[in-house]
């Protein structure tokens, strides 16, 4: 309970968190038994949160993205929001999508915990592991809106939403990606220096 604390409330977290206190099994056995005295909560196969509370509705469903946080660290697969969303939180998009989904390295399915259904797409564009949300906002927005919809305006947009260490880690994934979208890094790169 005392990592669980020191994450703060909202964390969802899977048994590979703790695989350093001992074997598999003991570390579900902890969970089972901390979950069954209501200090941690079991919102799928494998999935548990610190539930953030309410003073009056009590315990508030967890949060999409740190389910999408606890998921890739359960199956190794990489996330990023989803095309329509990553458009969206660009300013490229006034569009808010209605379902919450996500784009990831893995196979396309439906997760559902916590009372929350996400649904996962395996994605066209490549997706950077440990890199800053927005690096990966712009290529699932790039992939989502295809190649003969960038114009000058969104590339400007692009690259007002990207700092110095965006741009580096996006030219240093160019050889990731289709060669339309390594030539629209460019142009975005040439945009923000230029």
């Amino acid at each position: 309970m005392k990592r669980v604390r020191g994450k703060g409330r909202g964390w969802v977290f899977t048994p590979k968190h703790f695989i350093d206190f001992g074997t598999r099994g003991s570390v579900d056995m902890a969970l089972s038994r901390l979950a069954q005295a209501g200090h941690i909560r079991r919102i799928g196969r494998g999935l548990y949160d610190y539930p953030r509370q309410h003073e009056k509705l009590g315990a508030l469903s967890p949060d999409p993205a740190n389910i999408a946080k606890a998921l890739s660290t359960q199956s190794g697969d990489r996330f990023a929001p989803s095309g329509a969303a990553a458009a969206n939180s660009l300013g490229i998009s006034t569009q808010v999508p209605a379902k919450t989904s996500y784009a990831t390295t893995g196979r396309s399915r439906v997760k559902k915990a916590g009372g929350r259904s996400l649904t996962l797409r395996h994605s066209r564009a490549p997706v950077i592991d440990n890199a800053p949300e927005s690096v990966n906002a712009v290529l699932q927005a790039l992939a989502h809106l295809g190649k003969g919809n960038i114009d000058s305006d969104k590339i400007m947009r692009f690259a007002a939403r990207l700092d110095d260490r965006d741009m580096k880690i996006l030219t240093h994934a160019r050889p990731e990606m289709s060669g339309w979208m390594s030539d629209i890094v460019l142009k975005i790169g040439a945009a923000r220096y230029g």
